[in-house]
């Protein structure tokens, strides 16, 4: 297996989020044990701390509904220039979340790096939501519903970057896995703009392997980068409760490790998201232990090598 330069950057952000808790995120995966996992694999870790947010100003939405759009636009900026960074770099960054609405900095960032380097970035958005709703769809106005749009380059985020998104990730290269929950507009600017969608009835009946393995191919095909974004609310409830937009019937946690296993097995993943942990509404760490397992699994735990513990 080879090494891997790891860099851990924290993105401690609630705004997004409809309820308060996910600022406590990055702190919690490292408690969890986050890098000592990554470093019993045999890869370096280094720990850049917790981000803070630009100063934007005076920004604001064009849809009165959208809660705190500089704040958002405040972290995507922070977020978009340290991803550009680290993507033009030999390293591996993963992201701490923090609610999703990082996802619009750290993606738009790795594929303004991906683009300086002639490669396309694609990216595996395994959530419960597909997080396409523009800033004048979103009904809710909770910015971390709207992160896929931005770096799909839909219209009407002006502001958000302080310039136009130069490098919007083409759409054909976006699949959502695990989804359960899509509102109708975001609906029919999925189906209008093409991004590949699985929701868990085409994982039940296609399984998990023929679906990944023909996205992944395509990546391969093409040369690409890809881009993770993991979400806890892609996990079953049961098992991970600590999120605010728990719906039920998502992901097992053979079927979760299996995505990771598969990934890992690929060679392709250059950046990770690990997103929406709110540590408030934990069962004693469980959540947080199962995310940093997984993260494990990316980086070549194999099922003989996990330890045995109990949730």
């Amino acid at each position: 297996m080879e090494r891997q330069e790891i860099v851990l950057v924290g993105a401690p952000v609630e705004e997004g989020a409809g309820r308060k808790g996910c600022v406590m995120g990055p702190d919690a995966y490292r408690t969890a044990g986050l890098a000592v996992t990554l470093e019993a694999l045999g890869h370096a870790v280094k720990d850049l701390g917790n981000l803070k947010p630009a100063q934007t100003g005076n920004v604001r939405a064009p849809n009165g509904t959208v809660k705190n759009f500089a704040a958002y636009a405040g972290w995507t900026r922070v977020l978009h220039a340290q991803a550009a960074a680290l993507g033009s770099k030999n390293v591996f960054p993963i992201y701490l979340g923090g609610d999703h609405s990082i996802a619009a900095g750290t993606v738009s960032g790795q594929a303004k790096a991906a683009a300086e380097r002639n490669r396309p970035l694609f990216v595996l958005w395994l959530d419960a939501h597909s997080d396409f709703h523009t800033l004048d769809s979103t009904a809710s106005g909770n910015l971390h519903g709207t992160p896929l749009a931005f770096v799909a380059g839909m219209p009407g985020f002006d502001g958000l970057l302080g310039q136009a998104l130069a490098h919007p990730v083409t759409p054909q290269n976006i699949e959502v896995m695990g989804v359960r929950s899509i509102d109708d507009p975001e609906r029919a600017l999925l189906l209008d703009q093409g991004v590949g969608v699985s929701d868990m009835r085409r994982i039940d009946e296609e399984g998990i392997p023929a679906i990944l393995s023909a996205f992944l191919n395509r990546v391969k095909a093409a040369n690409g980068l890809l881009h993770v974004s993991l979400d806890v609310d892609f996990l079953d409830p049961e098992i991970a409760p600590a999120v605010g937009t728990t719906v039920p019937g998502g992901t097992t946690f053979r079927e979760a490790h299996l995505v990771m296993e598969m990934l890992h097995d690929s060679g392709l993943v250059s950046s990770l998201d690990l997103v929406e942990l709110n540590p408030f509404l934990d069962e004693r760490g469980k959540t947080a232990r199962l995310m940093v397992d997984l993260a494990g699994s990316l980086f070549g735990r194999r099922v003989f090598d996990r330890p045995t513990r109990s949730f």
